[in-house]
């Protein structure tokens, strides 16, 4: 009885913590489901319809199409090259960037002079917007006047252009991308780095490890959590990469560069097929979850010797 007395005079406290907590996530939730679970289902839906320009201005709903829009992008060799295109974009960026971030974050963990400053000069590309990164590295890639073709022209090449020929434009987004992006990388495995337990080091060193033996025995299992984090935000990033493409290229030349999100937009807003941009949305909805679900199962299993 005054076991059950007293679980009923806490009863109330639990409530309240329960309704304080709701009451601190709903703003959250609230924002979560108005601005990421409705416009999903919203495009989940509109993508099995017909559903363009002129039902937004007629104020129709779209007509049922039998998937339809999943049928003609099959059928008009669209969405397999872009789905070619996202998966080379994703997988070159994503490795360079991991191998050149964790090398910059070694050299910086590292005892040399001006690491503070250098960390600081560095963060400059990712504060750039993007817009304004692409713009950079087109007047860079520029063919008459550009700045690598000056560099070019001094080896007696004259015939350069990046971004206007399709065996090297996603090559050119490729270097620009990695530019805009290592920076947090490095600062993320940085400060991964700084968290790996000096007294495991000293003990590899006494045992007289080599440093090869002693990053994969044990800084990058004492990293192994912050890896994981870096590089999903990093597949998240590139898989949804538009402007910087966009503004490059536009997903030319000769659709070299286009991307299942230039090819969204392409499907929408200049076919003006709604039904057909929300197709092509969700097709890279799920490609990209389910990247990241196996990237991740693998990284929850593996371990490293």
């Amino acid at each position: 009885m005054m076991k059950n007395k007293s679980a009923s005079r806490r009863l109330p406290a639990n409530t309240a913590d329960i309704a304080f907590s709701l009451t601190l996530s709903a703003p959250a939730m609230l924002m979560t489901i108005v601005f990421i679970l409705f416009p999903v289902v919203d495009s989940v839906y509109k993508s099995l319809l017909t559903f363009k320009v002129s039902n937004i201005i007629s104020g129709k709903p779209g007509t049922w199409n039998n998937f339809q829009n999943y049928i003609r992008l099959f059928q008009n060799n669209k969405l397999v090259p872009s789905i070619i295109t996202t998966f080379s974009f994703v997988a070159v960026v994503v490795i360079f960037q991991f191998v050149l971030g964790m090398s910059l974050a070694l050299i910086l963990n590292s005892s040399i002079r001006g690491s503070r400053f250098l960390r600081s000069v560095m963060m400059i590309p990712w504060v750039v917007p993007t817009v304004i990164s692409a713009l950079v590295w087109m007047w860079i890639y520029q063919p008459q006047y550009g700045l690598l073709k000056y560099f070019v022209s001094l080896m007696g090449i004259n015939d350069f252009a990046i971004l206007n020929n399709p065996s090297t434009a996603l090559w050119g987004v490729v270097v620009a991308a990695l530019w805009k992006q290592i920076p947090l990388t490095t600062l993320l495995l940085l400060a991964g780095l700084q968290n790996v337990p000096s007294d495991m080091l000293e003990a590899a060193t006494v045992d007289g490890a080599s440093g090869a033996r002693r990053f994969f025995s044990v800084v990058f299992p004492s990293m192994k959590s912050v890896v994981k984090i870096t590089l999903t935000m990093a597949i998240i990033e590139n898989f949804k990469q538009f402007p910087l493409v966009w503004t490059m290229t536009g997903g030319g030349p000769q659709d070299a560069t286009t991307t299942l999100a230039i090819l969204s937009y392409r499907e929408a807003f200049v076919s003006n097929n709604f039904g057909s941009g929300a197709a092509v949305t969700t097709v890279w909805m799920f490609l990209m979850m389910i990247v990241v679900f196996f990237y991740n199962k693998f990284m929850g299993s593996s371990d490293v010797d």
